[in-house]
């Protein structure tokens, strides 16, 4: 392929290549960065974006476009900037820490501290609302923002039940819904038994504190095996295109191209997997004052 269209002409195509793949995963991530506003509205295409993950920043995305860009320019193979950006925008999630998982730990030991902090609160004869309102200014940092919109809600003349959900939407935890649920039932049926009540939540969330930290430690190891696999292959394959370029002529075909593609989509289903079997899945929320999908507004000329 080289020698009938020669070395320029492959390095115009691969740049023509990467420039035009760029421009059209940078018109799909656009939204990705602004989907705040966009979740909310009906259609496939807003529900796709929504899940695009949190880190592709427009920050994240320039840089792996230009990657894969320059990767193309040198190597001549459009597949190689393909794959650079993909693996730009993919493997730093892959390689990092698991901060999403310490950050949920963090969130559950603040829940189990706020939650007695209220008990305590509760068994000095104070009311609920005032309990809640009392403990708002010293609840631990990881839930600080969270109680400040709680009490903040409260004092605005909100009433507390739906305070209390909206709490609950905010720290988006199954855990949370749990209490926010006792707390909502006392609110709303004034029990007297609040107090032993979140005293045996609070031993019941730093139970699940413990147990997801024994899962965390064992996710480790998944997770170093990951980093390890993805290292060597890459390493490899830089190695390969640095040092001894010319193993790799082959792949100057389009036919070599083509298997480069596949190899390469081999290579990311595997690390797909290997992400997949780390993962651990959240249960389902009990709580939710926003309902996952946007429900269309009613249309009062149709029929009901």
């Amino acid at each position: 392929m080289r020698a009938v269209f020669g070395l320029g002409t492959l390095t115009g195509l691969a740049v023509t290549c990467g420039v035009v793949f760029g421009l059209g995963l940078l018109a799909i991530c656009y939204g990705a960065v602004r989907r705040e506003a966009g979740v909310a509205r009906r259609g496939l295409w807003r529900r796709m974006v929504g899940r695009l993950p949190a880190q592709w920043t427009t920050r994240h995305v320039v840089i792996s476009v230009t990657a894969g860009v320059v990767a193309g320019a040198l190597t001549a193979w459009p597949v190689a900037a393909v794959l650079t950006t993909v693996a730009m925008l993919t493997l730093p999630g892959l390689l990092g820490p698991d901060r999403g998982a310490a950050r949920r730990t963090e969130r559950m030991e603040a829940l189990a501290t706020w939650t007695e902090m209220l008990r305590d609160t509760l068994s000095a004869a104070a009311g609920l609302e005032q309990a809640v309102l009392a403990t708002a200014d010293i609840a631990p940092a990881a839930l600080e923002s969270e109680t400040q919109n709680l009490a903040a809600a409260i004092r605005s003349g909100r009433p507390l039940p739906a305070a209390l959900r909206e709490f609950a939407d905010a720290v988006d935890d199954p855990l949370a819904d749990v209490v926010v649920a006792a707390l909502i039932m006392a609110a709303e049926e004034q029990t007297s038994r609040l107090g032993p009540l979140l005293g045996e939540l609070a031993e019941s969330v730093r139970e699940q504190v413990a147990m997801r930290q024994r899962i965390d430690a064992g996710r480790a190891s998944v997770r170093t095996g990951v980093r390890i696999t993805v290292l060597v292959t890459v390493g490899m394959a830089s190695g390969l295109v640095v040092f001894n370029r010319p193993y790799l002529d082959p792949f100057n075909t389009l036919t070599g191209q083509g298997v480069l593609a596949a190899v390469g989509s081999l290579f990311a289903a595997s690390f797909a997997y290997l992400t997949a079997i780390g993962r651990l899945e959240d249960p389902l929320r009990l709580l939710r004052t926003t309902p996952p999908q946007a429900t269309p507004e009613p249309d009062t000329g149709g029929p009901r």
